[in-house]
This record gives structure tokens, C-alpha cells and sequence, in this order.
């Protein structure tokens, strides 16, 4: 393995993170039938029941499934990680090398870190991408009660993971929230575990992509 050249151009990876039903599948949607003009792949990270071509349901998105992987009609791709994040990217490296980037969503159960340091500690992937921006989407109107449930001793919030490691807040489905009050108390409660994190209300998962 030659030395990491910090200069060469590498795909910029976001990885998406929320729980199941905060409103992560809208979002794709959105980013696949964007006008932005732009191509990205998008991953769907391991452990799930559903498999990407399940999830992305718009009608009009789906074009041609292979194995693994979907062909979408505006030159995007989807796929499904049934075994190693590494040994994908890998895979994936030739075909996306002239993406615009790659979106990697987790499950709604998933620890986004372990995800996020794949980029840092295996020397060829740091080589092919760049993480960009860790995304968590929220369910303003449940978020709180993610955060409060109890969990035995030794394990994990995800919720609270989520938050804590997110570069960016999707706080969606305000318009279920009765209130600019309760949603300033939200915000603040997702502060107290990311104080600096910029978080972008928004209704069924519409954001700028730019944002993402």
C-alpha cells in the first residue's frame, strides 16, 4: 500500500443514521429523484430484514436490480452490504469513483461509530472516500422517548449514540409537535448531547441536499 496522499481525489461519504420510521426512506427518495444533476450510490449498512430494493419504493426510481445491486435511472446506484462495509466499498470502488458521493444509511439499531472509523483505520478504504458528514433524522415527536428508554446495564442507547456522533440533525416531522415551545424543548435536549450541532427542522424529510 503506497502512502496516503491527503490530495487525491476521494468519493465524500455521508452516513445516514435514525430510527426505523423517522423518516430516513423518504429522504433517499428525495435524493434519488432530486434535480441536482449529481450521481451518488447508497448503501444500506448490514443487519437489515428489508434489502434496499425493498426500501427505495418509489416506482419511479427502480430501473434494474442485479444481485445486490440496483441501477437507478437518473445513472445512481443502491445496494445492500449482506457481509463486510470494507469488502463492498471495495467492490464498489471502480463504479463510483466518478460518483458525486456515497450515502451509507445504518440501521435504525446501529452504533453510526463503528461505521464512521471504517474510514479512518483501514488504509484502502481511506485511500477511495472521504467521510463527509455523519446525518442523524429524528422523529421530533418521539425522539425524547428514544432518549429516555432504559437500557440494561453495559448497553448503549442508539438514539443517544446517534445524536452524539451526528454532524448534522434532521429534525423532522415537526408538523406532529404542537408548538414552537415544545420543539425549542426538543432541541435543547438534543444539546445537552451535542451542544454544537446544527440541526435542521424540516416535514417529511424535505432538506436542501446540499444539507446532506
Amino acid at each position: 500500500m503506497a502512502d496516503f496522499d491527503p490530495d487525491a481525489k476521494r468519493v465524500p461519504v455521508t452516513i445516514l443514521t435514525g430510527f426505523l420510521g423517522s423518516g430516513n426512506t423518504t429522504l433517499l427518495n428525495h435524493l434519488l429523484l432530486g434535480d441536482h444533476g449529481m450521481k451518488f450510490a447508497i448503501i444500506e449498512n448490514e443487519f437489515g430484514e428489508v434489502g434496499i430494493d425493498e426500501k427505495i419504493i418509489n416506482p419511479q426510481i427502480k430501473e434494474k436490480i442485479d444481485e445486490e445491486i440496483i441501477e437507478v435511472m437518473n445513472g445512481c446506484i443502491c445496494c445492500t452490504v449482506r457481509g463486510d462495509l470494507v469488502q463492498t466499498l471495495l467492490k464498489l470502488a471502480k463504479k463510483v469513483a466518478k460518483f458525486d458521493g456515497i450515502i451509507i444509511e445504518t440501521t435504525g439499531l446501529a452504533d453510526p461509530a463503528p461505521v464512521a472509523q471504517t474510514f479512518f483505520v483501514d488504509e484502502a478504504i481511506k485511500q477511495l472516500y472521504s467521510l463527509d458528514c455523519i446525518v442523524a433524522v429524528c422523529d421530533a415527536k418521539h425522539l425524547v422517548m428514544r432518549l429516555d428508554d432504559e437500557k440494561p446495564e453495559g448497553v448503549e442507547n442508539e438514539a443517544v449514540e446517534q445524536l452524539a456522533f451526528a454532524d448534522r440533525v434532521l429534525l423532522n416531522k415537526i408538523d406532529l409537535v404542537p408548538g414552537e415551545e415544545e420543539l425549542a424543548k426538543i432541541e435543547a435536549r438534543i444539546r445537552t448531547i451535542n451542544p454544537e450541532v446544527p440541526i435542521l427542522r424540516c416535514t417529511r424529510s424535505h432538506v436542501d441536499w446540499k444539507s446532506v
